[in-house]
């Protein structure tokens, strides 16, 4: 992993952290035909915290490393929400949501990183 993308992933996984984020993953794809590098995962439990987490994490993305993405969506019923940095997309679910669409697992072959969740 190369400098910059472990400083984005350790402040995107910093801002999740910060509003209670659960069962975040960090899906490393370097070695796969995948459309970016790296995938971080989690989950809320309703749709407020979602789009809480969400907005947590890039506002200290952009404060602590001075980076904006590049686009985002699913603000709209907050079930899903993606936010793109150009090697990193973040995914950022709806517990029930992301167990139907179990991204994590459609990429078998990428190694697979669980951040310890923070009671």
């Amino acid at each position: 992993m190369n400098n910059d993308d472990q400083k984005l992933i350790e402040a995107i996984v910093a801002g999740m952290q910060e509003q209670k984020a659960q069962n975040i993953a960090i899906v490393d794809m370097t070695k796969l035909d995948a459309p970016c590098s790296y995938f971080v995962i989690c989950e809320g439990n309703s749709s407020r915290q979602v789009e809480s987490i969400a907005d947590t994490m890039s506002d200290y993305v952009r404060k602590s490393i001075k980076q904006k993405p590049f686009a985002y969506d699913g603000y709209d019923n907050a079930e899903w929400i993606a936010t793109d940095y150009g090697s990193v997309i973040v995914h950022i679910f709806k517990h029930e949501t992301r167990q139907f669409y179990d991204i994590e697992h459609l990429w078998d072959d990428a190694d697979i990183e669980y951040v310890p969740n923070q009671d």
